[in-house]
């Protein structure tokens, strides 16, 4: 479906979110020149003030939306101390918007693998030569640090860091959003219910 197929029913009718989320994901992956899984995520420090990234979606299902970080890094402190976050999807091409916020959990060991040996080998090395978030005295000291990591894996497999990992949003709250004429944008949140399952409201603009 395209975006000027779309109607107010098509998505303001949908009876969880899960699937709803699918298919907006799926319209922007054809759509979005660049990145459809990126979101700005959210998250506060120990002082209460909000900070917020880039960063990439790497999986989701029905139990949360799945992304994956150094644990020493600013969003991973922030994130292990509250163990809560938000994220938001911007889709221009589309004009449609999705937040989520909720508790967070942390991945299982055999995730984290997964993922990290899917990712590229370049990929890997910087995982363990960056003190991500921490000041750097030069960009070739970086360097220098990607150099000794390659030279200790010149063979063989790389193993995942013991401070990398993934968090799991556990969504508490959904709300998608799709731009209208006059700034009369159609707003629906689902909200998570004592049962597990949603409540939905259709919200003003």
């Amino acid at each position: 479906m395209t975006d000027t197929e779309l109607t107010s029913s098509d998505f303001t009718e949908a009876a969880e979110p899960f699937q709803l989320f699918a298919s907006w994901l799926k319209d922007a992956t054809a759509s979005e020149p660049n990145d459809p899984t990126a979101l700005a995520l959210a998250t506060v420090d120990t002082d209460g003030l909000p900070d917020v990234r880039m960063v990439l979606l790497k999986g989701f299902d029905e139990h949360g939306f799945v992304f994956y970080t150094n644990f020493e890094s600013a969003k991973g402190r922030e994130i292990l101390a509250t163990m809560k976050a938000a994220m938001c999807f911007h889709w221009k091409s589309l004009r449609r918007q999705v937040r989520v916020r909720g508790p967070v959990e942390i991945v299982t060991d055999a995730e984290a693998d997964e993922y990290f040996a899917s990712r590229p080998r370049g990929s890997r090395i910087g995982a363990w030569a960056s003190k991500q978030s921490r000041p750097l005295e030069s960009r070739f000291a970086l360097e220098k640090a990607v150099a000794e990591y390659t030279a200790r894996h010149v063979i063989g497999e790389i193993p995942r860091p013991p401070h990398w990992s993934g968090f799991r949003i556990v969504p508490s709250q959904i709300e998608f959003w799709h731009d209208r004429p006059f700034r009369l944008h159609d707003r629906v949140v689902f909200t998570r219910a004592a049962d597990g399952g949603w409540d939905k409201d259709r919200l003003y603009p």
